[in-house]
């Protein structure tokens, strides 16, 4: 077990903000029938298997200290209705009704930076994990939890979840659940789970299972009725190479997860998995459409749809095809480009992209898309085919 510090903390924070890193990887031979993607659409008749002319074209709106935001650092964006929050590195922003309204310390946020946000939906409440704290914004009001006033475990909170009366909260001193109803917290670290390290990144709840992401010790899977832990590790073991590419997670520094229609999407700082409960698939740059392995986060849409945020754009999967929308890494002028089943890849011409190719937070908003970039946070409205 490494000992947690805060020369540690910072690094973590600093590597999910700062430059990119890149994985050596090995050529792996392709999955079998049962891991492909679409593999159930077989036979299916009526369903339509996705084509590269079906992949979501968007007019992208750029936000930045210009025109709103409170800083262009901009960690995380939820959208609530016709809302969207914001979580930047200088406060956590509102934009309604065209307008932009930032909370900070003086209204009782925890810490300036927001690194996570997760909304309440019987209550309507947001809560933000920041690096100072976990807040609750409610009717107006802030109320803010930390180790000294809680059972908090970390002021460190790189990822929340609302699922029920419960908040299930990721800190980089293990996860923690606070009970709404009784107020009880209950703490997760290498204690009384299978955690190797304590560095917990994401977490993604649901009445039934609950995913943790962990730093070095890739993903805890909690039985809630049970009470039973599962943890799925890297199978080759290595810290810088994969070696067997769809035999389990793909790599142990797990930064994100998603689960949706059972399907539990990874994302890692060496490529991203799809796994759904008895195979695993693992997609890296060089046999998929990924921009880069580095990847940030993903938010899985269903079984076979997800969108990944890296270090060099934003990409979109539908299970067959890809695409990808930044500025050029050339020239930064506006670029988007799909990759068919074939490994062909086209460009689209288009005369906008997201703010930054630095992709730290994704949501969607009906049809649209709102990301959130190391240099502003972006709004892409779809655009009709």
């Amino acid at each position: 077990m490494m000992k947690l510090d805060s020369k540690r903390v910072w690094l973590g924070v600093l590597l999910a903000v700062s430059t990119s890193a890149w994985a050596a990887t090995t050529p792996a031979a392709a999955p079998p029938a049962s891991h492909k993607p679409h593999a159930a659409l077989a036979g299916a008749g009526t369903v339509k298997v996705p084509t590269p002319q079906s992949l979501p074209r968007f007019n992208f709106e750029n936000y930045t200290t210009a025109n709103g935001l409170p800083d262009n650092h901009v960690f995380t964006v939820l959208v609530d209705g016709d809302r969207v929050w914001a979580g930047t590195e200088n406060g956590l922003a509102l934009y309604q009704n065209h307008t932009w309204k930032t909370y900070t310390t003086k209204d009782g946020l925890a810490h300036r930076a927001v690194l996570s946000l997760a909304l309440d939906h019987k209550t309507g409440d947001l809560w933000a994990g920041t690096m100072g704290g976990l807040s609750r914004v409610s009717g107006g009001r802030i109320e803010s939890y930390n180790q000294l006033n809680s059972g908090l475990s970390n002021d460190v909170v790189y990822g929340v979840s609302v699922e029920g009366d419960n908040v299930w909260v990721a800190t980089a001193a293990g996860g923690c659940k606070l009970d709404q109803h009784t107020g009880q917290w209950t703490l997760y670290n290498e204690r009384n789970t299978p955690m190797a390290e304590i560095w917990v990144y994401s977490v993604s709840a649901t009445p039934e299972k609950v995913y943790f992401g962990v730093w070095g010790s890739g993903i805890l899977e909690l039985d809630q009725k049970t009470g039973r832990w599962d943890k799925y590790d890297d199978p080759d073991g290595e810290t810088e190479m994969v070696l067997f590419k769809d035999q389990g997670l793909i790599h142990e520094i797990v930064t994100s997860v998603s689960f949706v229609d059972n399907i539990l999407w990874a994302a890692t700082y060496f490529g991203d998995s799809r796994y759904d409960g008895r195979y695993w698939h693992n997609f890296l740059k060089k046999d998929s459409g990924l921009p880069s392995n580095f990847t940030n986060t993903v938010k899985g849409i269903d079984a076979n749809r997800a969108w990944f945020g890296t270090d060099k754009g934003l990409a979109y999967y539908d299970g067959v095809n890809w695409a990808v929308y930044r500025p050029s890494l050339k020239d930064g002028k506006p670029e988007m480009t799909v990759r068919d089943a074939q490994g062909k890849v086209t460009p689209v011409a288009v005369t906008t992209a997201p703010a930054h190719n630095y992709v730290l937070g994704i949501d969607l908003q009906g049809s649209d898309i709102w990301v959130a970039t190391a240099k502003g946070l972006s709004h892409g409205i779809r655009q009709k085919p």
